[in-house]
C-alpha cells in the first residue's frame, strides 16, 4: 500500500471519535517533545517488526480498543455541545490560529513538521494538536512507508527519500483556504433563531451567527456601498452575496417569463431517433426495468382469483373440442315445429366492399389529382360510362373535408345489389378460349362480293348526297349539292340526262314499279316526280305519262290536305321532264317508295307532328299517319312484303301496322343518333347506322335489342344498304371507307343469322370538310356496289 500523509482533516475525525470514549486523564509525569517521542518509537520498533505485514487501518481500531479497555466501568463523557456556547469570539479566533499553525504544508514530511514545532510548548493543555490525544506507543514509526518492503536504514549518508501521492491541482488540500459551508441541508432556517449558531460545517463544528446591526446600520451600509442593490441575503450563511452579471441576467429573464438560459434554443431541429435505418447500437443504455424480470403481483392475484373460482366450481373450464352452440331461429308464422335449416350448399356470402385507394384520401399525392382536361372529360361522360363516380380532391386538414353527398345513394345501391343480385356458386369449366370463338367461313367461300373499282362517274360539282338504281338495273340517278339531278348509264358511265332544280337535292329514288318510269326527287320544301323521256321506250313513256296525269283528275273531286299541295309544273319544267310537284311546309330530307309504287313517304324532321307524310300517286292525296311523333324522326321505311311501317327517331326504331294502326314493336338501339336505316328483303331483319360509328343488326323475331353491334368505322356512318338478291350488306362512313359484310339469313328460326366481314374498301372517297362517303346503293341484280361522296364522285365496285 502506498504511504499516506496524515492531514488535519484525516486526524480530526479520529480525534473526535476518540474523545467521547476516553476517560479522565491521569497527571502526566513530564512533557516530552514530539521529536524525541518519534525517535524512541522508531528505536523500540526495530526489533518488533520483522516479516509481519501490518494493516494500516488497524492502528485506529487498536487505539480505540486500548482506550476502551483502560476503564470500562467509568462513564463516558458527554459530547460538549454547550462548550461552544461559552466560547467567546476571541477564543474562536485563537483556536483558528492554532489550527492554521498546526496544519502541514503540501509536500512536507512528518519529521520536518515535528522539528519546526520542537520549541513549542507541548505541555499546554489548551493547545490542541492533531496528535494531542495519542500516546507515544500509538504513533506508527513507519508512517508513510510501505510495510511490505524492507525498511531502509536511515543515516546522514543515506537519507530516506519518501514518495508521496501526486497532489491534484484542482483540489485545494489546504483547509485554511476553505470556507465553512453550512451543511444543514434544505430546512427552514427559522429553527436556528433561538441559537447563537446557524448550522454545522463538514467537520461537525458549529457555524456561529454573524453579527448583525440594527436598521440604522443597514441604512448606512446601503448608502456607503453603491452596489448594495446588486446583493442578495443568504439566510443559510447569514451573509449578503453580491450577484454577478450572469445571475442578474437570469433574474431579468425570469421576470420576463423567458427561459433562464440565454444559450438554450427551444426551436432546435428534431432529432430523428427512429428512422428506417437499422441501428447497431441501442438508443438507450438504461438498464432493464425491474418489472420486466420480476413477476407481477397484480397478475398473480388475478390468476389466483380464477384458480379459486375453478376449485369452488364457480367457473367450469371448457373441454377440448368444444364448439359453441349456434343461435336458433324460429318461424313465428308456423305453428308446427320448425327445425333449423342448414345453409344451402350453393350459398355464397356477400362480397366485401373494396378497400379505399390513394385517390380516395383527403390529401392524395399530386399524381392522383386530375387536371382540368381530365375533369372536363369526366363531366362530359355519362354516369354509366365513368370509370369511377368521384374525382380526387385535396384538403389541407381532415376537418376541412365536407360530407360525402353520395353516401346514402351508394349504400342504397349496395343494399339493392345484395338483395337483388343472385349469387350462385358455379363450377369452373376448363374450356379452351379458342373454342369459344365462332368458326367463320373464309371470305373466298362467300364470293361473289365487290372487290375492285370498275367505273367512276364524274360530272357533279358538289357533294353527291343521294343515288338510286332503277329496278331494271340499267340506269343510275344521283342528286347533288350543285342543284342538279343526273341520270347515268351504268354499263358505260355516260350521263344521259341532267335536270336543274332551284334547291339542293337531298334525296333521289326510282319508283319500284317497272311499268311506270318515275323518279322522285326532294329539293327544299317540295318533292318532284320526273319522267325521263329520253332513256325509256315510247310505250313505257306514254304509259307513265297517263299514270301521272290521272291523279290530277281524282284530286279535283277530293279534299286537299293543307300540309301538302299537289301542283303541276311550269312549261319550262315540263319540257325538262318534271310532271308533278308536291309542296310541303318544311324541308324534305328523305323520300321512300312503297313496294307497289303507288305510295311514297316523305320525312321533314323540322315539321314536328307532320314530319312523316304518306302520299298516294294515283289520287294525289296526302295523309298524316301520326298525330304526335315521339322524338325527331330521322328515317322511315316500308316493309318489303307486309303492311308494316318503320320509323327511326334519334335512339329508337318503332314498327307500326298500317292496317291496324297500332304500334307493334320498339327496338332499343343503344346508340346516340341514328343516321340511316334499311330493311332486309325478307322483312325479318333490319340494320341501322349511327353517327357514333356503330352498325346494329336487329332480328325482329328474336328480340327488341340488337343481335349484333359492329364497330368497324372510325367516323360517323352515313348510309347502310341490303342487297336485294345476294346475302350482302354494306355501310359507308365519313372516314371514306366502305365496309362489305356477308349476312346470311336462314329460314330456320332456330338458327341465327351469319354475319361475316368480307371486304374493306379503303379510301374510296376523299374527305372534304370532314365528310367522306355519303351514300351506298346495291345493284338490283348484280353483286355491284355504288357509292357517292363529298368529293363530287360516284364509284361502282364489282
Amino acid at each position: 500500500m502506498p504511504s499516506t500523509r496524515p492531514t488535519k482533516k484525516a486526524a480530526a475525525p479520529a480525534a473526535a471519535k476518540a474523545k467521547p470514549a476516553a476517560t479522565k486523564k491521569a497527571p502526566a509525569a513530564a512533557p516530552k517533545s514530539r521529536k524525541r517521542t518519534v525517535q524512541e518509537a522508531q528505536q523500540d520498533s526495530d526489533d518488533d517488526f520483522g516479516d509481519v505485514a501490518i494493516d494500516m487501518a488497524s492502528d485506529e481500531e487498536d487505539m480505540d480498543g486500548d482506550i476502551e479497555d483502560e476503564d470500562d466501568d467509568e462513564e463516558a463523557e458527554e459530547f460538549p455541545e454547550d462548550e461552544g456556547q461559552d466560547m467567546s469570539a476571541a477564543d474562536i479566533e485563537e483556536e483558528d490560529e492554532n489550527d492554521s499553525e498546526g496544519s502541514y504544508m503540501d509536500g512536507d514530511s512528518i519529521v520536518d513538521s515535528q522539528e519546526e514545532n520542537e520549541d513549542e510548548d507541548v505541555g499546554d493543555e489548551e493547545d490542541e494538536s492533531d496528535f494531542g490525544d495519542l500516546e507515544e506507543d500509538d504513533i506508527d514509526p513507519n508512517f508513510g512507508h510501505n510495510l511490505n518492503e524492507p525498511r531502509p536504514i536511515e543515516s546522514d549518508y543515506n537519507p530516506i527519500i519518501r514518495e508521496y501521492p501526486e497532489i491534484d491541482p484542482v483540489y485545494d488540500s489546504d483547509s485554511s483556504t476553505e470556507e465553512n459551508e453550512n451543511t444543514v441541508g434544505d430546512i427552514p432556517m427559522q429553527w436556528y433563531d433561538d441559537y447563537p449558531h446557524i448550522g454545522y460545517d463538514i467537520n461537525g463544528k458549529k457555524i456561529m451567527r454573524p453579527a448583525t446591526g440594527d436598521e440604522l446600520d443597514k441604512f448606512l451600509s446601503t448608502m456607503d456601498d453603491p452596489d448594495s442593490w446588486l446583493s442578495a441575503h443568504n439566510y443559510k450563511d447569514g451573509q449578503d452575496v453580491k450577484l454577478s452579471a450572469e445571475e442578474l441576467e437570469i433574474i431579468r429573464r425570469l421576470e420576463g417569463n423567458r427561459i433562464p438560459d440565454a444559450d438554450y434554443n427551444p426551436y432546435e431541429d428534431q432529432v430523428e431517433f427512429f428512422t428506417s435505418k437499422t441501428e447497431i447500437m441501442p438508443l438507450s443504455a438504461a438498464p432493464e426495468p425491474k418489472r420486466r424480470f420480476i413477476p407481477s403481483k397484480h397478475e398473480a392475484k388475478r390468476i389466483m382469483k380464477i384458480v379459486r373460482a375453478i376449485r369452488e366450481g364457480r367457473i367450469v373450464p371448457r373441454k377440448s373440442g368444444y364448439v359453441p352452440p349456434k343461435p336458433k331461429f324460429y318461424n313465428l308464422w308456423n305453428d308446427a315445429e320448425d327445425k333449423p335449416r342448414e345453409e344451402h350448399i350453393m350459398h355464397i356470402t356477400a362480397p366485401k366492399m373494396k378497400l379505399p385507394t390513394h385517390d380516395e384520401s383527403y390529401n392524395p399525392p399530386a399524381e392522383y389529382l386530375p387536371t382540368e382536361a381530365e375533369i372536363k372529360e369526366w363531366n362530359e361522360l355519362d354516369k354509366e360510362d365513368r370509370p369511377k363516380n368521384y374525382l380526387p380532391q385535396k384538403y389541407n386538414a381532415l376537418r376541412n373535408v365536407p360530407g360525402y353527398g353520395q353516401f346514402i345513394q351508394e349504400r342504397f345501391e349496395r343494399c339493392l345489389d345484395l338483395y337483388l343480385a343472385p349469387r350462385v356458386r358455379k363450377n369452373r369449366l376448363n374450356i379452351d378460349p379458342e373454342s369459344l370463338i365462332p368458326k367463320l367461313p373464309s371470305p373466298r367461300d362467300l364470293q361473289p362480293f365487290p372487290t375492285r373499282l370498275a367505273i367512276e362517274f364524274l360530272g357533279h360539282e358538289g357533294r353527291v348526297r343521294s343515288i338510286s338504281v332503277d329496278p331494271s338495273g340499267l340506269w343510275l340517278a344521283s342528286g347533288s349539292d350543285d342543284k342538279t339531278v343526273r341520270v347515268w348509264e351504268i354499263a358505260t358511265g355516260r350521263c344521259m340526262a341532267t335536270y336543274h332544280l332551284d334547291e339542293l337535292v337531298t334525296s333521289v329514288v326510282w319508283g319500284p314499279n317497272k311499268e311506270v318510269a318515275v323518279l322522285a326527287v326532294s329539293c327544299g320544301y317540295k318533292v318532284g316526280l320526273i319522267l325521263p323521256e329520253k332513256i325509256f321506250s315510247p310505250e313505257l313513256t306514254l304509259h307513265s305519262e297517263e299514270y301521272l296525269k290521272a291523279g290530277f283528275a281524282n284530286s279535283a273531286t277530293s279534299e286537299a290536305n293543307p300540309k301538302a299541295a299537289w301542283k303541276q309544273p311550269t312549261p319550262a319544267e315540263f319540257d325538262q321532264g318534271i310532271r308533278v310537284w308536291v309542296h310541303l311546309q318544311k324541308a324534305v330530307k328523305q323520300v321512300t317508295w312503297h313496294r307497289k309504287g303507288d305510295y311514297f313517304a316523305t320525312v321533314a324532321p323540322d315539321a314536328n307532328n307532320s314530319a312523316v307524310l304518306i302520299h298516294q300517286l294515283t289520287k294525289h292525296q296526302t295523309q298524316q299517319p301520326f298525330k304526335k311523333n315521339k322524338g325527331a324522326v330521322q328515317r322511315v321505311m316500308f316493309h318489303p312484303t307486309k303492311p308494316m311501317f318503320f320509323v327511326a327517331t334519334q335512339r329508337y326504331v318503332r314498327q307500326y301496322n298500317l292496317q291496324r294502326q297500332e304500334l307493334v314493336k320498339t327496338m332499343q338501339t343503344g346508340v346516340r343518333w341514328i343516321s340511316s336505316l334499311d330493311v332486309h328483303p325478307a322483312g325479318d331483319n333490319l340494320i341501322i347506322g349511327s353517327y357514333d360509328k356503330r352498325l346494329c343488326w336487329f332480328d325482329l323475331d328474336l328480340s327488341s335489342k340488337p343481335y349484333k353491334t359492329l364497330r368497324y368505322h372510325q367516323q360517323a356512318i352515313r348510309s347502310v344498304a341490303y342487297h336485294k338478291r345476294y346475302p350482302l350488306f354494306a355501310s359507308c362512313a365519313d372516314d371514306g371507307n366502305v365496309q362489305i359484310f356477308h349476312g346470311m339469313v336462314y329460314n330456320d328460326l332456330l338458327q341465327n343469322p351469319l354475319i361475316v366481314p368480307v371486304k374493306i374498301l379503303k379510301n374510296v372517297h376523299d374527305r372534304v370538310d370532314a365528310l367522306g362517303a355519303l351514300c351506298v346503293e346495291w345493284h338490283p341484280t348484280q353483286p355491284w356496289l355504288i357509292s357517292s361522296g363529298a368529293d363530287h364522285t360516284i364509284k361502282l365496285f364489282s
